[in-house]
């Protein structure tokens, strides 16, 4: 019998056995001491430069855990094969067989022995079973691994090896023999010694386990909880909600400019921004409530036993302050504020996968509405659920050419003369066929699509103005540009080059925008526009009466156009307080220097009333649904014989 090999019991599987081998070298070059405490003692002098070299092996080891590279750590250990440690190894098979005889003489049924060795062969199965998971990528079941199955049989192997060592004591202090002391002496050095190689290989095993999966299951940038570690933790958080009422709460805030940070400023701002508005959010969270990071600037906050919808408004009110403060970036000083969503369980979802996805609508409603934070109902949600897929099929979309334009023509108030047309886009899709622009750009807003989307409609726009230029229309062309390309430095440079392009005069471009993406941000608004106006683009302000643009901003804007929203046009035939603000509309506009067109006309009697009013332009259906291109060149043919009718 070999006490102290540390053989695998019976029925276990070696996976990993350069690994394995070299722990077994550890082990067994700790154990190198022949039967007799003189020899013994002599034979430990004589292997201290192994040891040695073992310890710097360990030290080898250790480093590589810290740079969490389990595979180099093992790679390490099997490079750690030199000649003088495997003089070593020949050393324990020559001499360790004596010992365990002496030792056998004290344990005859070996029952600490093998206590010790099935000890070490329950360990040895649970660290390969981790190296196992290590490298098939899944780290998360690796630390569990780790945590519920090697660190107990790590426990057990230590406990058999101190009842081992205390038996061999009691035998020696029995027997009184001098010789057996000395013996057991140098037995429980090397039990110690074996304990402590275990103890440190298990110790920078689960440091390097531990760095491993916070790697995977935390963001690199913030030291937040990643989507991975939320979504397991919703989970558990559900399947142990207790049964008093409370609630899960999921919520996710979006940082409602950070990619006008990214686009303008720099990565190494945005950076910046992330990193101080996730201590912030850290900062509001207690025990048990988790802060993560889903990517981009999209945060999650997870509240276990939340009383109810109130507790979740209560909690956005303190994180949308803990934002307020103006954050420092270098010496920039910027404000940003988020949208925060939020979904509780079971109400609005059963599972992660449905509160995150719930959370997130709520999230763009509250985008979408500017009122900060929404929690989900089921209104906010389509009943068509195509919705839920139409953000990934967007992008798909818009490379694959299944966008497209109409065109609806503005027409002169007096003489019905065509003036132009508001490009409007619209969405052929391969499988939901044609999609109505509101269905699909507040989702473009919402996933930052809305550039390269803009940036389509306005080339394919200015191809279009060129192909009527080219047809003898001399006709101008209007396109929608939404807040965020409002405030976008760039907008300017990339309409100038696809004027340029297109041969197309800046005058026969018009961009019109609403007072709400103005008031975003003012001054950015300013520069932008006065960068289109030099240009000698022409600017009108969309939807107007509908924002709440300020008096002083309106008189700074260099624009030439007001466009009076439909809601106000459609009514005014039934409503005098509509017609009275129309009115009022059209001569502000006029007294300011500005055309006025009305969109939203729907008959003859609107047309009629606005025409009365002084109103420059109209837009409508009782003129013309939106058409194609090729739709539009043949209303045009059949406009010119038709507009006087209109006016009899």
């Amino acid at each position: 019998m070999r006490v102290f090999s540390f053989r695998r019991p019976s029925g276990f599987q070696r996976a990993a056995p350069f690994r394995r081998g070299a722990m077994w070298l550890m082990v067994a070059g700790a154990l190198a001491v022949p039967a007799g405490s003189a020899v013994a003692i002599t034979e430990l002098q004589e292997n201290a430069a192994h040891r040695s070299a073992l310890r710097v092996l360990l030290a080898d080891v250790e480093n590589a855990a810290w740079q969490q590279n389990a595979l180099r750590s093992r790679a390490m250990l099997a490079k750690g094969l030199t000649p003088d440690l495997a003089k070593t190894r020949q050393e324990v098979d020559e001499t360790v067989d004596a010992i365990a005889a002496d030792f056998a003489r004290r344990d005859p049924d070996s029952r600490y022995a093998l206590a010790v060795q099935d000890a070490f062969g329950y360990y040895d199965d649970a660290v390969d079973y981790e190296f196992e998971l290590l490298e098939a990528g899944d780290l998360l079941a690796a630390q569990r691994a780790n945590e519920y199955r090697a660190d107990p049989t790590f426990g057990a192997l230590r406990a058999a090896m101190d009842d081992a060592a205390r038996h061999y004591e009691r035998e020696a202090d029995r027997s009184g023999r001098w010789a057996l002391q000395g013996t057991v002496l140098i037995m429980t050095a090397a039990a110690t010694m074996i304990a402590g190689l275990v103890t440190q290989s298990h110790r920078i095993r689960a440091r390097a386990f531990r760095k491993a999966a916070h790697q995977a299951t935390h963001d690199a940038l913030t030291g937040l909880p990643n989507r991975m570690l939320l979504h397991d933790t919703i989970a558990a958080a559900i399947a142990t909600e207790s049964a008093d009422g409370s609630h899960v709460a999921l919520l996710l805030l979006d940082l409602d400019r950070f990619k006008e940070v990214n686009d303008t400023l720099g990565h190494h701002y945005g950076d910046q921004l992330l990193v101080q508005a996730a201590r912030r959010m850290r900062d509001t969270v207690r025990d048990g409530e988790m802060v993560a990071r889903l990517g981009g600037d999209e945060f999650a906050v997870l509240l276990p036993g939340v009383t109810g919808a109130a507790d979740v408004a209560a909690f956005a009110a303190r994180l949308q302050e803990a934002l307020q403060a103006p954050f420092e970036l270098d010496g920039l000083s910027l404000t940003v504020a988020g949208s925060i969503g939020a979904a509780l369980h079971p109400e609005h979802g059963r599972t992660a996968d449905e509160l995150l996805q719930r959370a997130d609508i709520a999230m763009y409603t509250a985008k979408a509405r500017r009122t900060g934070f929404a929690v989900f109902d089921q209104s906010q949600d389509s009943t068509d659920p195509r919705k839920l897929t139409l953000a990934s099929d967007l992008r798909r979309g818009i490379d694959q050419g299944q966008l497209l334009l109409h065109y609806q023509p503005k027409v002169d108030a007096q003489t019905g003369r065509v003036l132009g047309a508001e490009a409007l886009v619209r969405w052929q899709h391969p499988e939901h066929g044609m999609i109505p622009p509101n269905d699909f750009i507040p989702l473009a807003e919402h996933t930052g699509l809305i550039t390269p989307l803009t940036r389509f409609v306005l080339d394919s726009a200015l191809r279009q103005c060129r192909a009527w230029l080219t047809a003898g229309h001399e006709l101008t062309v209007a396109v929608n540009v939404s807040a965020h390309g409002l405030l976008d430095l760039d907008l300017p440079a990339e309409i100038a080059e696809r004027l340029d392009h297109w041969q197309v005069p800046a005058r026969l471009l018009t961009i019109e925008i609403t007072e709400t993406a103005i008031m975003t941000d003012p001054e950015r608004a300013l520069q932008v526009v006065k960068q289109l106006h030099a240009l000698g683009v022409h600017l009108s302000i969309d939807d107007f009466g509908t924002g709440y643009s300020s008096m002083a901003y309106l008189k700074n804007l260099p624009v030439q156009e007001l466009k009076i929203d439909r809601t106000f046009v459609s009514s005014m035939t039934t409503s005098e307080r509509d017609a009275v603000i129309v009115r009022s509309t059209v001569e502000l506009g006029r007294n300011l220097g500005l055309r006025v067109i009305a969109e939203g006309v729907e008959d003859i009697a609107t047309w009629r009333q606005l025409d009365a009013a002084g109103c420059d332009a109209l837009q409508g259906y009782y003129i013309s649904r939106p058409v194609g291109p090729a739709d539009f060149d043949a209303w045009l043919d059949g406009q010119k014989a038709e507009a006087p009718a209109a006016l009899a």
